[in-house]
């Protein structure tokens, strides 16, 4: 039992949990996570069943192995594939069939922390679009947007996304929706850098962003973008204009590169 308490600090973590926030999901105070981190109690076997459930991951493992020291292959490389460590929430109607989640803007601060609690994804809104697009053997999440970052496609534009299992089949420069911890919701363009430096790099449509990385520990899902609804309609002006501004900004960007 000597390694359940970074065990339990190392998988907490990952999963970007507080100790009130674990101990609320399997049932028990959190002053007892903080007993079992700092190895000042034991696990009895009932809760030990409850964290491997949680967690998805062996009650041999949670005990035996050095989980925080196996991050760079075994554990993390098993949560990048979607094999271990993540957990998704979907509502179904009364034939059985997925519904599509929608996330509004006004949501998204609270799905960073909800995402995998059943009882929050059921209070949001929930659809189904008859759309031969759309696989019935899949699952479908819609986030609205917030921001600039990704024009011409405008802020409060609803994306339809489907769930990306297996992160690794992140394809370079196509858009997705990624949530992490710090970021909460993001729509971006992602490069996958994971079995190079276990990152992956967020590029923004409107030059005025600069991109950034996030370690895939840091990220909880990520869904890819396949279309759009949005109500914005743009007008025949605003698309010249926006076109111009961007090959300004390109032309300057260029021109400071030059000098340099």
């Amino acid at each position: 039992m000597e390694y359940i308490g970074q065990n339990i600090k190392y998988l907490r973590k990952s999963k970007g949990l507080t100790q009130g926030e674990l101990a609320k999901n399997i049932g028990v105070n959190r002053a007892m996570i903080g007993s079992y981190e700092e190895n000042r109690a034991a696990p009895k076997l009932s809760v030990l069943q409850d964290i491997s459930y949680f967690f998805d991951i062996s009650i041999d493992a949670l005990v035996k192995q050095k989980l925080w020291q196996e991050s760079n292959n075994g554990i993390l490389s098993d949560f990048i594939s979607g094999d271990k460590l993540r957990i998704i929430s979907t509502v179904v109607d009364k034939d059985d069939k997925e519904l599509i989640t929608n996330v509004p803007i006004q949501a998204s601060a609270g799905y960073t922390i909800g995402y995998s609690d059943p009882s929050f994804i059921e209070e949001l809104p929930h659809f189904s679009l008859p759309l031969v697009e759309l696989s019935k053997e899949r699952t479908y999440r819609v986030f609205q947007i917030n921001g600039d970052s990704m024009e011409p496609v405008k802020s409060g534009t609803y994306i339809i996304c489907e769930y990306l299992a297996n992160w690794e089949e992140i394809y370079d420069g196509k858009s997705y929706i990624l949530i992490s911890k710090n970021d909460g919701i993001v729509y971006k363009r992602l490069y996958n850098k994971i079995n190079e430096t276990g990152e992956i790099i967020l590029k923004s449509d409107n030059p005025e962003y600069d991109p950034y990385t996030l370690k895939a520990e840091e990220v909880f899902e990520v869904w890819k973008a396949l279309g759009f609804i949005s109500f914005s309609l743009p007008e025949p002006d605003d698309l010249n204009i926006s076109k111009l501004h961007n090959m300004i900004l390109g032309m300057k960007n260029d021109i400071d590169k030059l000098k340099k």
